[in-house]
């Protein structure tokens, strides 16, 4: 008897030891027109750890009843808890919740007083003064090193560095944080977080580039019309065959020379395709000046049917409509014995003719054409030292777009006499 005694003893010990230390909370409640409540106080609660480290464990509730506004109820501590906790009260009265609010109990041996409590209320159906706790979350903030894994999500994401401004582009700078972007306002922004003019500088290329220069079985000298980048890039074909730098041409800056063994004959085709340096790929290299396509001296004939003597080549893409293309030539004749004609072909259309007589040793003339969006209409002008000034207008239907040829051709009336180019000119005027 006496050992069971002692084992109940011991029990009774542990189970006193054991329990947390509870702080009551004692009051009279009223309403507003001074009755006393009547009703019933939900006590809701989380999971939390009292100072004496025992555990309150899983979320639960009381309902305690108040009978002629007299409330008494023992609660554990939540203010010493760790983390600090909160209790969330709701009032209900004829069916209703009337009333919520959260308290926050400290550790005390004296009564206390609802008031005492009190951190925060709301009356039904509102959301004012009611802390997170309602949601069964705990009203007082919990600290971020409490949330699994909120630490290192923070740290993975970019913070607002000291260049870090509103209104601006957003970049991550090298240290890893947010900075603003700086620059005008019509800048580009690049992927290292600089900003600047839009594009880029880069190479560009130019593909199927015509040669300008005459084409007459003597001219070795033609012009490009943008200087290759680097040099090397530089590829000539002459009829669609590729021909070999140092053994068949040489280049400095934008001349192209040929080698006397490799000198272009008339009816030949120039064309050229290498790399510039380009301020903009984004934009179309466009030529904002005119450009000689074709130059050239030194042809001459003495053929009695019509010859070329001045050949020029345009290759395809080179005009766009509202191109003007201006034509000009200047002729000496030898020996008197008869007269000679000049012509000037348009791909395979006669935009002028002129015929001179014996006596006449020097001739001139200009073909202007306006490249339409269809053909070309063309007016033409001569005049010599006996010839009289002449002038003619015309069109002509030949499609531009894949390429066109401009010939200047010319016969005489006698074997005896010979006809020399002085200058054959074709120059694009954008």
């Amino acid at each position: 008897m006496f050992r069971r005694l002692l084992v109940v003893s011991a029990w009774l010990a542990v189970s006193a030891v054991a329990a947390p230390p509870l702080s009551t909370i004692q009051d009279v409640l009223y309403k507003a027109d001074g009755a006393r409540f009547n009703g019933t106080l939900t006590i809701s609660w989380s999971s939390f750890q009292p100072a004496d480290s025992t555990a309150i464990v899983a979320q639960g509730s009381t309902v305690v009843t108040v009978t002629n506004g007299y409330l008494r109820v023992q609660l554990v501590p939540s203010t010493s808890a760790i983390p600090v906790a909160t209790y969330n009260v709701t009032y209900s009265s004829n069916g209703r919740t009337q009333f919520r609010e959260v308290w926050a109990v400290p550790a005390t041996t004296q009564t206390l007083k609802v008031h005492d409590v009190r951190i925060s209320s709301a009356a039904a159906g509102s959301t004012s003064g009611i802390s997170a706790a309602d949601t069964g979350d705990p009203a007082t903030p919990l600290p971020e090193s409490d949330v699994i894994g909120l630490i290192a999500d923070l740290g993975a994401r970019p913070v607002k560095g000291p260049n870090f401004a509103a209104g601006s582009v957003a970049v991550v700078d090298g240290s890893g944080m947010l900075a603003a972007v700086t620059g005008n306002p019509s800048d580009c922004v690049h992927v290292d977080g600089s900003s600047g003019t839009c594009g880029w500088s880069s190479t560009s290329f130019v593909d199927g580039d015509t040669l300008s220069g005459l084409v007459d079985g003597t001219n070795t000298a033609f012009g490009l019309s943008a200087t290759p980048n680097p040099a090397t890039s530089l590829a000539v074909y002459r009829n669609g065959v590729l021909q070999k730098a140092a053994q068949d041409f040489t280049v400095s800056a934008s001349t192209v020379t040929f080698l006397t063994a490799s000198t272009p004959q008339p009816g030949d085709t120039l064309l050229a395709s290498y790399r510039v340096a380009a301020a903009d790929t984004s934009q179309t290299q466009t030529v904002n000046g005119p450009q000689v396509l074709c130059s050239g001296t030194g042809a001459s004939t003495n053929s009695t049917t019509l010859t070329s003597i001045g050949t020029c080549n345009i290759a395809a893409g080179v005009l766009l409509a509202g191109d003007r293309v201006a034509v000009q030539f200047d002729l000496a004749h030898q020996n008197s014995t008869g007269g000679f004609a000049v012509e000037v072909h348009w791909g395979a259309t006669t935009v002028f003719h002129r015929d001179a007589t014996s006596t006449e040793t020097l001739v001139s003339g200009r073909v202007d054409a306006s490249i339409l969006a269809a053909g070309a209409q063309t007016s033409s002008q001569t005049w010599g030292t006996v010839l009289s000034f002449g002038t003619t207008a015309g069109t002509a239907s030949d499609s531009y777009a894949g390429g066109l040829t401009i010939t200047l051709q010319a016969l005489v009336g006698q074997a005896a006499d010979s006809l020399t180019t002085n200058n054959f000119t074709v120059v694009r005027i954008p």
